[in-house]
């Protein structure tokens, strides 16, 4: 699942870029039902809100993956310095290309696609470092595979469906943590994003999820 790097990055020194750390933090929608979930990484925690009420069904979606160890082991198989971090394929797609969501049916040993509709919200946007978004290979093809804006990517507002925010790990929340996502972003990668060694998510910690049961 590909996104649209933008012109400006084309040329980015893979690796070496320094994180900014005066971009403003992603906007939380006023609501009652803010999930909280725990990326465990190989880089450290990052914790992230998770927005029920805007986006349902992609946030019924993610946290049932969650909760079912979809995400445990999964690869961070594109990290872009100014530009994005992604993962979500399931552990056992080596090329880290597949996806899956909870909507797939499978009849009489036939899977259907594990695509389900976006949920874009004009108030919900790439406007920030820290934003969770959908990976797709356009529009209504989202499962498994999301990714967090390194900062700001307005292109992709009305492409990709925002459904969290990162509220620890993105080092202005004064945790004792760090930056987790500037370690990220300056992990060795490639030409084409990927990083050299592997990277990835050791596991997930829901916390309170009200769509459960």
């Amino acid at each position: 699942m590909r996104l649209v790097v933008p012109h400006h990055l084309h040329h980015v020194s893979h690796g070496k870029l320094t994180p900014n750390p005066s971009l403003h933090k992603p906007h939380s929608p006023t609501h009652s039902l803010s999930p909280k979930t725990q990326l465990h990484t190989d880089a450290g925690d990052i914790k992230l809100e998770i927005f029920c009420e805007a986006v349902p069904q992609t946030a019924e979606n993610f946290l049932a993956l969650c909760a079912s160890g979809a995400y445990n082991h999964t690869p961070i198989h594109r990290l872009i310095p100014g530009f994005i971090l992604q993962t979500g394929s399931p552990a056992t797609d080596p090329k880290s290309k597949s996806s899956v969501s909870i909507y797939t049916n499978t009849n009489n040993n036939t899977s259907t696609s594990p695509f389900f509709p976006d949920e874009i919200r004009p108030t919900l946007r790439h406007n920030a470092r820290g934003v969770v978004s959908m990976a797709n290979k356009g529009p209504n093809t989202n499962g498994s595979q999301f990714f967090i804006t390194f900062a700001p990517a307005p292109h992709l507002d009305g492409r990709n469906t925002v459904f969290g925010r990162v509220i620890q790990g993105a080092g202005d929340d004064g945790d004792g943590d760090g930056d987790v996502l500037g370690r990220l972003e300056r992990v060795e990668v490639d030409g084409k994003g990927r990083p050299r060694g592997r990277v990835v998510v050791k596991g997930v910690t829901v916390h309170a999820n009200p769509l459960a049961g």
